[in-house]
């Protein structure tokens, strides 16, 4: 009896992690970097309801930023903020969307109409559970009326950016080129979070949460699609694009 048990145990785990099967690897994958996301979220939101030592660090940094603040850097930080904005967002996902379509990439249209417009409304959503005011400063270089945890901004960031970087990935063979897709994309959500922290709108706290709402909710949207992906194929529907089946795998 031990002995099958062994082997069904070793069948199971050899069948999450094969790169083949409607629930092979890219479910456990999924499946890790959702849980992993979800459970960074848990304990910053935690910290922030009970007022843990990361809402002092966020008070202490959000008053660096602002007493450091300086015309031209904070010209520039509009501009990203303003081009990160939710409706920039929606525009940047339309014209991937489009890109999509064109390229008949239509199970990565489906993540980016999904992913995207459904990332915002959860935005909202999590921002009046939690209900946290923003920074408040005497002199603010920009005044929101919204709630602040977390991030809309650097949420949606997440998205679009971590869904950009997870298609060219998977077109990508080379190492060093999928490295420096991943940083690039790294690099643009970090930029919009410090835009949002120097501009005294968020907290650090509002950012890190947001990152991971967002990852956690891109991770949802990715592995979902692509099991939908592998049973089609599994059950020998083929109707979709032949590109769309190359990409997903």
């Amino acid at each position: 009896m031990l002995t099958t048990a062994s082997s069904r145990l070793r069948r199971f785990l050899a069948a999450r992690l094969s790169p083949e099967g409607e629930m092979g690897l890219h479910l456990t994958v999924g499946l890790a970097l959702l849980l992993a996301a979800a459970w960074i979220f848990g304990v910053i939101a935690e910290d922030v309801v009970t007022g843990d030592t990361i809402t002092l660090v966020d008070v202490r940094l959000a008053r660096w930023f602002h007493d450091r603040a300086t015309p031209g850097f904070t010209r520039a930080m509009l501009f990203v903020t303003h081009w990160n904005s939710i409706a920039g967002s929606c525009v940047m996902g339309a014209l991937l969307a489009v890109w999509f379509w064109r390229r008949r990439a239509h199970y990565w249209l489906i993540v980016c109409l999904v992913a995207v417009p459904g990332g915002m409304v959860l935005n909202v959503a999590l921002k009046h559970v939690f209900q946290r005011a923003r920074p408040s400063f005497d002199d603010p270089l920009l005044s929101l009326l919204t709630y602040s945890f977390p991030s809309g901004h650097t949420a949606a960031a997440t998205v679009l950016y971590g869904l950009l970087a997870c298609y060219l990935v998977r077109r990508v063979h080379a190492w060093r080129g999928r490295v420096a897709i991943v940083l690039a994309a790294v690099a643009m959500v970090m930029l919009v979070a410090l835009s949002r922290m120097y501009l005294g709108v968020h907290y650090l706290s509002d950012v890190l949460a947001a990152a991971a709402e967002g990852a956690a909710w891109l991770a949802i949207c990715i592995t979902a699609v692509s099991t939908l992906h592998r049973r089609r194929l599994a059950r020998g529907e083929t109707s979709w694009s032949e590109h769309a089946a190359e990409d997903l795998r």
